[in-house]
């Protein structure tokens, strides 16, 4: 079975693949309809992890976007990724990407560490206990 990538990969490939594009942006010679809306190739993107592009515009448009949308206080919506955008196709709203991956990489990075000292914690009192056998 293949193995999907975890909200953090996808969200950060799509940040490491199209940081560029976001930061070339320019108001005098726009190159899509939006700065903040980046359209992505989901088919590109689900190559880096060998799925079906269907599986990442799924990730995308039925989890991802539904679970971090919101409402703004005067009633607009803030979207997560858009299927158009003007006239753009597959939009990821690049900023957000950029914090939803910061705050997924501090939770992972929190994991880990506390993983780490448990693992740490149980190796200490497996050797004590072999040592206490011993003696």
């Amino acid at each position: 079975m293949k193995r999907l990538p975890t909200d953090l990969q996808l969200l950060d490939t799509i940040y490491g693949m199209y940081y560029d594009d976001f930061a070339s942006y320019s108001d005098k010679t726009p190159n899509r309809s939006s700065k903040i809306y980046v359209p992505i190739d989901i088919d590109k993107i689900a190559r880096q992890f060998n799925v079906d592009g269907d599986i990442i515009f799924g990730r995308l448009y039925y989890h991802l976007d539904q679970k971090y949308r919101y409402e703004q206080p005067e009633g607009g919506e803030v979207h997560l990724f858009s299927v158009v955008v003007g006239r753009d196709h597959h939009c990821v709203n690049f900023p957000y990407v950029a914090s939803l991956v910061a705050g997924l990489r501090e939770q992972d990075r929190k994991f880990r560490i506390a993983t780490g000292m448990a693992m740490t914690s149980l190796l200490v009192s497996l050797v004590s206990f072999v040592l206490s056998l011993v003696r």
